[in-house]
């Protein structure tokens, strides 16, 4: 059963999810993804958020571009955490989404990422996914050991290098 739902306004902004699905991937935590759009399709975006809980979906990922505000519009209607993705696109290239996803009223909250921030949406949902799951906390922290030691690894290859020249 998925634990997140990703919404995504349009079919264009698969590309900058993709990177969302591949730490979902990478990690094991099931997912489900759709588009709707909180202007041309709000019933179906509706529909999404109100039943999303029944469904066993614990977090709610929502991309959109321009100031389409897709999160917004999810958070309004559930109580599940939500987190926005700004897409860049249109003349203002993510600032109006970022600004429209970022701005939210009080009580209504929306988790927001950089524009294009995909990836750290889905490190933000496993995170959150682990104060409940000790497996996927497990799985971050070795996750989080691999960076460290990929770091090490750069900075001993750069010392060589200046080292040789």
């Amino acid at each position: 059963m998925a634990k997140v739902l990703l919404l995504m306004g349009s079919d264009s902004d698969l590309e900058v999810m993709k990177k969302a699905l591949k730490v979902f991937r990478e990690l094991e935590i099931p997912f489900e993804i759709e588009v709707c759009s909180a202007h041309r399709t709000p019933d179906r975006a509706k529909k999404y958020a109100e039943e999303a809980e029944q469904k066993g979906i614990e977090i709610i990922i929502a991309a959109a571009g321009m100031a389409a505000h897709l999160a917004g519009f999810i958070a309004a209607h559930t109580t599940l955490p939500v987190i926005g993705v700004p897409i860049a696109s249109g003349s203002l290239n993510g600032i109006d989404a970022l600004l429209s996803t970022v701005q939210m009223p009080a009580g209504i909250p929306v988790a927001t990422v950089a524009i294009n921030g995909a990836e750290n949406s889905a490190w933000l949902a496993c995170e959150i996914l682990a104060t409940k799951y000790p497996e996927i906390r497990e799985k971050l922290k070795l996750k989080r050991q691999e960076m460290y030691n990929k770091v090490i690894s750069k900075s001993e290859k750069i010392k060589r290098e200046v080292e040789v020249n």
